[in-house]
């Protein structure tokens, strides 16, 4: 195995939060408690959460409990990963060749910068100056015998000197009295500390060959690892393509016409660049911003690819649809950059469609275009207990986002398959016993009398077979807004299907089963 290289690593703590901030519509205050999640698991969270007990690895519910103030914000790989390329775009002016290790963390060779600097601390107080200077304060920077040893002792800088350095084979020493929990192998740990094996030291001690008989090698690459033998050399990124475009207007434009008329050479160009890379954009990012500051940010898709005339088309409608009463003195800039990008040639093949399915979308674009961007929508499914809000809306082109995820647990919520149709506002019905009085839900969901007549439109018909009640219990402790019904499914005896709910004593159809 060969001797670790020096590595210079620069970690930015809490980079979620740092990247919601930054992109957040209202960022919240620098004193806010903030918590990024996952699973319903803390994995970041401000300084302001950490002050009230708040840490990672936390369940959600005991970080509320916690801190009943905290502000929980769905984690996104994506935002995260979107918000440090700048970032590191950055960094490479000074030091090319970086490796970014994940979002928040990157590392790089630290011969090139420690001898064009002067010194390996010069290289990283300066690179921790020019990030402090472009708005990024509290990054921590190490220097040590690979990537793995300088992220812990980035990790363990302390407070007032946020450089610290590991001497050229000290990396054993400074890894002994960490925890096993460092690794980040939650199987590998936990089976070692029931072996009696709690530091990196005490791994590090064990023989090769027993590890090796034990664990695989996966357990031997983690003992290499905790005696500081990193053989994982720094592996620097090859710089994206600059595919971006920015207009800059001055005076600032205030006919949308005069803003797409303005932009269309950088649409054009746009269009090209991604030509000369062979690649085609099917998701485009438009940001518009005012000269007092005002913005309108967007991301359009396009299940074909984008061509300029199309961009233009998103820049207008974008103007029109969204920056209505945001801009008070005009549009001062526009900037597009590709949000996803596929290679020409796969694409051709059809991963997202072709013929058809692109004439289709011209189609409905030049319909868009006529009758406003929300003239044309498409239907997704979103979250929630009730149908009418589970039907969710959206115009063409636009990403489906839902403000009720649909993965989350909904109790109460209706399973597959749903009905077919879905009325916009719930159908007043009536259903009867046998003996034509109506049927109601008594206490602990008990029927006054089986189902046997439905009046639906004027019409009587015979139920032949029913199902229920299944509660639905809604926000009981407000008594505002609270709401308690009771779902049935009933078939009458000309084979239709509906699904039907009572409430207050008045029953409904939700939907039906076609």
């Amino acid at each position: 195995m060969q001797a670790p290289t020096r590595s210079l690593v620069l970690w930015f703590p809490d980079w979620p939060i740092t990247a919601f901030s930054n992109e957040a519509v209202s960022p919240p205050r620098p004193d806010a408690a903030v918590a990024v999640f996952s699973h319903n698991v803390v994995v970041a969270c401000s300084w302001a959460a950490r002050a009230q007990g708040v840490r990672r690895g936390q369940k959600r519910r005991d970080a509320q409990a916690l801190c009943p103030g905290l502000q929980m914000v769905p984690a996104d790989p994506v935002r995260d990963a979107r918000a440090f390329a700048p970032v590191v775009a950055r960094i490479e002016e000074r030091a090319p060749g970086v490796q970014v290790v994940r979002p928040g963390l990157c590392a790089l060779r630290a011969r090139g910068p420690a001898r064009y600097y002067g010194g390996e601390v010069e290289a990283a107080r300066m690179l921790i100056r020019q990030l402090d200077d472009d708005g990024f304060g509290g990054v921590r920077a190490s220097v040590a015998d690979g990537v793995f040893t300088a992220e812990q002792a980035a990790r363990t800088a302390p407070d007032d000197d946020p450089v610290r350095i590991v001497e050229p084979g000290g990396a054993g020493a400074f890894l002994a009295p960490l925890s096993i929990a460092t690794l980040d192998d939650a199987e590998f740990g936990s089976l070692l500390s029931r072996l009696g094996v709690h530091t990196l030291g005490e791994l590090a001690g064990l023989q090769v060959e027993r590890v090796r008989e034990r664990f695989g090698e996966r357990g031997v690459r983690l003992h290499a690892l905790a005696g500081g033998l990193d053989s994982q050399p720094v592996q620097p990124r090859t710089p994206p393509p600059e595919l971006h475009r920015d207009v800059a207007f001055e005076p600032p434009l205030e006919l949308a016409d005069q803003v797409a008329f303005g932009m269309r050479v950088a649409a054009e160009e746009f269009i090209a660049q991604l030509g000369v890379h062979d690649l085609v954009c099917t998701e485009l990012r438009v940001v518009l911003t005012g000269e007092r500051g005002e913005r309108s940010e967007r991301v359009w898709l396009h299940p074909g690819s984008f061509d300029a005339a199309g961009v233009v088309d998103r820049v207008r409608w974008q103007l029109a649809e969204d920056a209505q009463g945001i801009f008070g003195s005009g549009v001062a800039g526009v900037h597009i950059e590709p949000e996803a990008v596929d290679a020409a040639a796969h694409h051709a093949k059809g991963l997202f469609g072709a013929g058809p399915d692109e004439r289709v979308h011209h189609a409905l674009s030049r319909v868009q275009a006529m009758l406003g961007h929300r003239g044309v929508v498409t239907p997704t499914i979103g979250g929630g207990r009730w149908l009418t809000e589970r039907q969710v809306l959206v115009p063409w082109g636009d990403r489906a986002i839902a403000e009720k995820v649909r993965t989350r647990p909904w109790p109460g919520s209706l399973p597959d398959p749903l009905p077919a149709t879905v009325y916009p506002e719930p159908r007043l019905v009536g259903v009867t016993d046998i003996a034509g009085a109506p049927v109601t839900v008594g206490e602990r969901d008990v029927l006054s009398a089986p189902p046997a007549v439905l009046e639906t439109a004027g019409q009587r018909r015979r139920i032949s077979e029913w199902a229920g009640p299944w509660p639905i219990s809604e926000r009981g402790w407000d008594a505002l807004r609270a709401r308690k019904a009771h779902r049935f499914q009933v078939v009458d005896t000309d084979g239709g299907a509906w699904l039907l709910v009572v409430e207050e004593g008045e029953w409904r159809a939700e939907g039906r089963y076609d």
